[in-house]
């Protein structure tokens, strides 16, 4: 049985007992919940709201209901489901936290961490509210409060991955050796994250530590061929750092060959070819970017050394 019969086999079955019972909230709840595996929201959202009807004071109702209001954006219905749950079940922290992370959303910090903390008074071990502290002391720039409440997220939750990252980025901000060990963490936990391993690759050539930036990128080529950011920095990396200009050359093409509007690309591979004296080509690819993005001054300024070499510029001869 192909995927798509499997699919359509598992809704026919619960539309069978809806059929059958139509006054049992649980099948409204289970075909939305097979609604959310095919991200269609909206139908989701339209038998939760059949569910609640049949049954108003299911806990897990209202806050599924909650998360499916949020993942549409619509925070003030949101907003009604997480309030209903917490009256529902007080001493339950999910929905006060997920009222925290609107109002963070909202930039209303006061009243965000007041959540968090009625939270945490009611569950001191409850990581995502320690997560939500470092968030909002992140956003009011208070780099050391934000660090020492993610690394709190981390000790309750060692699979916190949005924590680990958070630690990375604050870490690197700082030049902070830790930064390495916090995204090798990330790409611990999930692998085949392109965002982690970028992170991680980033730091490292910013870090100078080359061999492992290069196999970063070669991780991220192998996970999605067509991302052209990961080609265009190693090219970068060979090119600035290694000296290898024939294989930045080609890192470059590459990423050009995939995303044709990468206008620092076509720079650095002028830039590459400049530096072997393919002057022509070099002005040829200077043109292609500033056509691509007129306010590249760095293009700008690589015709403008080129011209005083005698390097005819057809863009600029166009203008005269």
């Amino acid at each position: 049985m192909s995927l798509a019969d499997s699919l359509a086999a598992a809704l026919a079955a619960i539309n069978q007992r809806i059929v059958e019972d139509p006054g049992n909230a649980a099948g409204y709840a289970d075909r939305a919940g097979y609604y959310m595996k095919l991200d269609s929201t909206n139908r989701a959202a339209k038998d939760m709201d059949r569910a609640l009807a049949l049954d108003s004071t299911n806990l897990e109702y209202r806050l599924r209901a909650g998360d499916l209001r949020y993942a549409m954006l619509e925070l003030g219905t949101a907003r009604v489901q997480y309030s209903a749950a917490m009256r529902i079940a007080p001493e339950d922290t999910r929905a006060r936290l997920k009222l925290a992370e609107i109002d963070l959303v909202l930039r209303k910090y006061p009243e965000s961490m007041a959540l968090v903390n009625e939270a945490l008074r009611l569950d001191p071990t409850a990581a995502h509210g320690y997560y939500l502290k470092g968030w909002i002391y992140k956003e009011t720039k208070d780099t050391l409060l934000a660090i020492s409440s993610f690394r709190t997220a981390v000790e309750q939750d060692p699979q916190d991955y949005n924590a680990y990252m958070m630690l990375g980025s604050l870490s690197a901000a700082k030049n902070d050796p830790l930064a390495m060990q916090y995204f090798g963490t990330a790409t611990e936990l999930r692998p085949t994250s392109i965002e982690a391993i970028y992170s991680l690759a980033m730091y490292c050539q910013d870090a100078g530590k080359d061999s492992i930036a290069l196999a970063c990128y070669d991780r991220m080529k192998e996970i999605d061929p067509s991302n052209a950011l990961a080609w265009y920095n190693s090219g970068w990396v060979y090119l600035e750092h290694k000296g290898d200009i024939a294989r930045a050359k080609v890192e470059f093409s590459k990423a050009i060959a995939l995303q044709t509007n990468y206008a620092d690309a076509w720079y650095n591979r002028g830039v590459a070819m400049e530096r072997t004296d393919e002057l022509d080509s070099a002005a040829a690819n200077y043109q292609l970017c500033l056509s691509i993005r007129p306010d590249h001054d760095l293009a700008a300024n690589g015709l403008d050394r080129l011209e005083k070499r005698g390097v005819r510029i057809k863009m600029r001869e166009r203008k005269k």
